[in-house]
């Protein structure tokens, strides 16, 4: 407690994320979270950010004072499938953990329309990815029914690390870093631009394209949408063109009421016309037959291939997977 104080008022940090293993029992762990959150405000007066991770097998009392002291509250859901929950974490109930964000829900839409009924501003959850066999479209799901049903801020996603002397069932390696990546691009997808869990992976397609971001791949399956007309379509469709963000498409929906808009209009606006040209019609341009092909255009922004060298006096060394950018 006193270093998170003596950090905070060097302005080394801006707030503290409070978390413990179940130490006794669950409720034990929870008094003695809410202690040192309780402590942290009324005691050092502490203005900073607190994120409070919660017990779901808590009482409801003290889950709710954890929401009277804390900014933001968790409680990880760690798989998105019940079977794997039951094979790897047969502790932790489902049922409960769902009962208990809903709980925090109605606490936290309580303390919005009633200022005098202090409550944390959100909660969020975490799940591990390439713990076990789920795919990328069982994490979405997952995501689209706790954003929908608890109305959560946030859904972490944490790639899986193997320990020495783990269980059996549990992989050897972790997955690609860039699979976790990829994960929170086609949640903010979901959260700010209006698309389904089912448009960005499907049965056939369960798992996300590593090679190029989400967007990109879910209009290279879609190309009969593009190209577009930017100076006629709507906010909503420019939104699904890629190196289309949130602000580039405000700005286009603006700029366009007192002219057509051409492509230097979208160079000043810092547009990404290396990614979006391919997918947009302006007052001075349209894609010729070449640049749509979604072959030619995947492979433009798929990062190169990379040759493995041949050392007969040492192991095979597998070249690291580094996190792809990108904007939307």
């Amino acid at each position: 407690m006193q270093l998170t104080l003596d950090f905070y008022k060097r302005n080394y940090i801006e707030g503290l994320f409070l978390s413990s293993g179940i130490v006794r029992s669950a409720d034990y762990t929870m008094e003695q979270v809410v202690h040192v959150a309780k402590t942290l405000r009324e005691i050092h007066h502490f203005k900073g950010y607190i994120h409070l991770k919660t017990i779901p097998e808590a009482s409801d009392e003290l889950i709710s004072q954890a929401g009277k002291y804390a900014d933001r509250i968790s409680i990880n859901i760690e798989l998105p499938k019940k079977e794997s929950l039951q094979t790897l974490a047969p502790e932790k109930n489902i049922a409960r953990t769902r009962l208990a964000m809903n709980q925090i829900k109605d606490k936290i839409s309580e303390g919005k329309s009633d200022r005098r009924l202090s409550f944390a501003t959100g909660q969020s959850t975490q799940m591990i990815v390439g713990a076990d066999q789920s795919n990328d479209g069982h994490f979405l799901k997952r995501a689209g029914d706790l954003y929908g049903n608890f109305k959560l801020r946030r859904v972490y996603y944490s790639a899986f690390s193997p320990i020495p002397d783990a269980s059996a069932i549990l992989p050897l390696q972790s997955p690609p870093l860039v699979r976790e990546h990829r994960l929170y691009q086609a949640d903010w997808l979901m959260r700010f631009y209006g698309f389904q869990v089912d448009e960005i992976t499907t049965p056939e397609n369960p798992n996300l394209d590593l090679a190029i971001d989400p967007k990109l791949s879910w209009a290279l399956r879609n190309r009969h949408l593009f190209p577009i007309d930017i100076n006629r379509s709507s906010y909503e469709e420019l939104l699904r063109v890629p190196g289309l963000g949130i602000r580039n498409a405000k700005r286009i929906t603006q700029a366009r009421r007192s002219s057509a808009l051409r492509l230097c209009d979208l160079q000043l606006m810092r547009v990404n016309l290396k990614k979006s040209l391919a997918f947009i019609i302006t007052a001075d341009h349209q894609p010729a037959r070449l640049e749509i092909d979604s072959d030619k255009i995947r492979a433009l922004h798929a990062p190169p291939a990379q040759q493995l060298e041949l050392d007969l006096t040492s192991q095979i060394q597998i070249p690291k997977i580094e996190v792809i950018g990108g904007e939307f």
